[in-house]
């Protein structure tokens, strides 16, 4: 199919593949995906990390979704798999990725607990974009990160997910445009876009999988 085909591009483009090294915290950019919490989980027992911090409020997908905030809910995850609670940095405020990075850094700075690594940990089509946002959002530019996600590949994730393939598709097309348009507006540094990847967003916009465009110079995309 088509859709899948493309969709496939753009998931395979978005998906950073950094190997991964002890860091001195695992930095959970919360969402209604728990899978990422069980991945941060993953990371912690494989002892990449002493730290855990979970970030988010309430975002478009979730403030209907949750009875609370975002991080809470990943929190509660977390101790059920047998994080310590005091091990658990808790920012739930955030609503989208930039406000991840600048809340946590904030929350960090207040408590003097200044890291200087990370792994940040995504849903897999939104590594690219979380790793170009922190790099443009966060004030050290001498911290090391590494990114990385739930270890599903597309057809897994959209099969057994929660929201459906149509909902996933939309919001990673969205996601592509703004890995274009948000180094222009000061959110992400620039990163280079292949051609395939270019086309396949355009097909699948030609088909419809306009829901989570951001408006451009007054129109859509």
């Amino acid at each position: 199919m088509e859709v899948d085909k493309n969709a496939k591009i753009i998931w395979d483009f978005m998906q950073m593949k950094i190997p991964l090294q002890k860091t001195d915290a695992i930095f959970v950019l919360c969402s209604h995906d728990t899978r990422v919490a069980e991945r941060a989980l993953e990371l912690y027992d494989e002892g990449y990390a002493p730290w855990i911090i979970v970030s988010g409020g309430a975002g478009k997908l979730t403030e209907e979704m949750f009875n609370k905030p975002e991080a809470e809910i990943f929190k509660d995850i977390l101790i059920d798999g047998g994080v310590p609670e005091n091990k658990i940095i808790v920012e739930p405020k955030s609503t989208n990725t930039g406000e991840n990075v600048r809340f946590t850094f904030d929350l960090l700075n207040s408590t003097g607990m200044m890291f200087n690594s990370f792994i940040l940990v995504q849903k897999p089509y939104m590594e690219r974009r979380t790793y170009a946002t922190f790099k443009k959002q966060w004030p050290n530019p001498e911290t090391q990160i590494f990114v990385t996600s739930p270890n599903l590949s597309y057809r897994e994730y959209v099969n057994e997910g929660t929201l459906g393939k149509d909902l996933i598709v939309n919001v990673m097309v969205g996601d592509l445009q703004r890995i274009k348009e948000y180094p222009k507006r000061g959110f992400q540094i620039k990163q280079e876009i292949p051609d395939t990847v270019w086309h396949a967003y355009e097909a699948l916009i030609a088909v419809g999988y306009t829901k989570h465009l951001i408006s451009v110079r007054g129109s859509m995309l």
